[in-house]
């Protein structure tokens, strides 16, 4: 049986890009469901209901940074005040179409981010994210 990430939970506060994303992960065969938020907020009450009401925990997340209301940096801070039950094992990867070197560096400093990935999503990106953080 092949590995996959069961479940992937898409958040980002732009309509356009989350049906883009949508259907370019729908499209890879490693990827099995996934989830859309529009706001940093919507992904934490996500994650509160993980384990309720029929939601599935995520494999992974990708977060876009620059969000309204709390930002991909505000919704990690909050990430890693969750229970470590809720949020061991998730895979966290900034998306984002922001070139600045700062967000890259800090990315990288954040112990709650696993990697970060230039908008748009691509099957060629989701190939190198399974290999690289699911095989």
């Amino acid at each position: 049986m092949e590995k996959s990430v069961k479940k992937v939970l898409l958040v980002d506060d732009d309509r356009a890009t989350n049906f883009f994303n949508e259907r370019v992960v729908s499209k890879h065969t490693s990827f099995d469901k996934l989830a859309t938020v529009q706001s940093g907020k919507a992904a934490l009450a996500y994650l509160s209901d993980v384990g309720t009401q029929q939601v599935q925990k995520p494999d992974l997340i990708f977060l876009d940074i620059n969000m309204p209301a709390m930002n991909g940096w505000e919704f990690l801070i909050e990430f890693s005040k969750l229970d470590k039950q809720t949020t061991a094992g998730i895979k966290v990867i900034m998306l984002s179409t922001s070139s600045n070197p700062d967000d890259i560096q800090q990315s990288k400093q954040n112990r709650s981010v696993n990697d970060f990935v230039s908008k748009p999503l691509s099957l060629s990106i989701l190939d190198n994210v399974f290999q690289k953080h699911f095989e």
